[in-house]
């Protein structure tokens, strides 16, 4: 597939990545010559130095024959005109465009983006994905991921496992023996910084932080058994009061259990614009790091304190002060990847990727196909993959042990009509089954051939 990515920045980096790693012909474009240097030399990727927006130079990134550009510059308005020119000079079949200002967003503007209006296929927006992102971890407090899947009937749980984990030195295929009704699977592991798809004579230590697929009925019980309690969250302290930290506080108050919500925000203005928009949240004006402020936002007795500023810093030290002052559970927003070793040295509980978490969201349009849904782990190293099963795919008709899988992939539920049901060697796969899986990064390529993804591409 010819794909041309406009915009070298973080995002843009990680998309380029990702596609050039499976073979597709990958185009990166930016006016900024140093970052389109970086990604030629570094990833199999032509790299064109210009506005993307010009037509000159995404006629020299080769958008006649392109499949798809994806619009992920620093500016809403490039973006949007970008897609533009791809399709009324170019004729790009699809374009995906990132905007950020909320006000682009409103669902009374839909009509905006039909082919007659402003051409774009699928519009992300990071700061919803990472409000979204930002509430699976509340609504999992002991986990340090989380993430929906099957249409909320299957999740994703990160585990960090400590010494009193009670199933320690316990082959899986045992666990499995031991908790026969139990519908859930440890799919990924990470030990040492290595991550890895278990086999059923692999053990849990301690320090282990495992990913598990778990039906959404068993998620307390799968908490338990790995030494985990499941805890209610009533009292929410949301530092930073943008677009993401407004977004979680509208949500919480819209939840039926009444969350109690207090948000800090630094800026005047900006406190007063959130204490209009919010009905029952208590809007505090000043820094999320002053010890004085957070007593006033009563943080040892928070369940949870969610530091979401625009400063990976400021957003560690303030869950640093939380936790320190008696705050059950403190959750970070990070930017910068190299800074995440440091969580649990920090002893902080779980962080938010903005970046993974708008990687995941691009790539789930474009696998297209028959995919539903795509969740990228750590920094892009594996995958968990929602995908329909085809009448075409290898896979179709086939039991579980006769499908010839790679290595780094694991089942991790299956969706039969309405029913999830835990996978075994001996289910059968059938058309029209949804399946869940966890794929190392090297083996995305041979999930989307046994997937049969591409077929219906268009």
């Amino acid at each position: 597939m010819k794909i041309i990515i406009c915009g070298a920045g973080q995002v843009g980096w990680q998309i380029a990545r990702q596609l050039a790693g499976e073979k597709n012909d990958v185009t990166v474009v930016d006016q900024n010559p140093d970052l389109v240097r970086r990604a030629s030399e570094i990833l199999d990727v032509q790299g064109i130095v210009g506005f993307a927006s010009h037509p000159d130079v995404l006629e020299k990134a080769g958008a006649r024959d392109a499949d798809m550009l994806i619009a992920a510059t620093h500016s809403d308005e490039v973006n949007m005109v970008t897609c533009q020119v791809a399709h009324s000079i170019f004729s790009v079949p699809r374009k995906i465009a990132r905007l950020r200002a909320q006000s682009y967003l409103e669902a009374m503007h839909a009509d905006l983006y039909r082919r007659d209006h402003l051409p774009i296929d699928v519009v992300i927006s990071p700061e919803r994905e990472v409000a979204e992102a930002a509430l699976q971890r509340i609504a999992a407090p002991t986990t340090f991921d989380s993430e929906a899947f099957l249409g909320g009937r299957a999740q994703l749980l990160g585990i960090a496992l400590d010494a009193e984990c009670p199933v320690l030195n316990t082959p899986l295929r045992q666990l499995s023996d031991l908790f026969s009704t139990l519908r859930a699977i440890v799919v990924g592991v990470r030990r040492e910084g290595r991550l890895f798809a278990p086999e059923p004579g692999d053990q849990l230590f301690a320090e282990d932080r495992i990913y598990v697929c778990a039906h959404s009925d068993d998620v307390g019980r799968t908490l338990g058994i790995f030494g985990k309690a499941a805890q209610k969250q009533e009292r929410v302290i949301v530092v930073g009061g943008g677009n993401v930290g407004l977004a979680v506080a509208q949500r919480l108050e819209r939840r039926t259990d009444r969350v109690r919500v207090r948000l800090i925000e630094r800026n005047r203005a900006r406190a007063e614009a959130a204490a209009d928009a919010l009905e029952r949240t208590i809007v505090l004006n000043g820094d999320g790091m002053d010890s004085d402020l957070l007593a006033e936002a009563d943080v040892e007795r928070a369940d949870a304190v969610l530091a979401v500023t625009d400063d990976d810093k400021t957003n560690l030290l303030v869950s640093v002060r939380a936790k320190q002052a008696g705050c059950k559970m403190s959750i970070a927003l990070v930017n910068d990847p190299t800074l995440v070793p440091l969580m649990e040295v920090l002893d902080i509980d779980a962080y938010i990727n903005p970046r993974a978490t708008t990687v995941s969201s691009i790539l789930r349009h474009i696998r297209h196909g028959r995919v539903r849904a795509i969740y990228s782990i750590g920094d892009s190293e594996a995958e968990i993959i929602e995908a329909t099963v085809l009448s075409t795919s290898p896979i179709a008709g086939r039991l579980v042990r006769e499908i010839d899988f790679p290595g780094g992939v694991l089942v991790g539920a299956v969706m039969k009509g309405k029913e999830v049901v835990k996978p075994n060697g001996d289910l059968r796969i059938e058309e029209g089954d949804v399946v869940l899986l966890f794929a190392l990064s090297a083996d995305v390529p041979e999930v989307e051939r046994l997937l049969q993804v591409s077929i219906d591409f268009f």
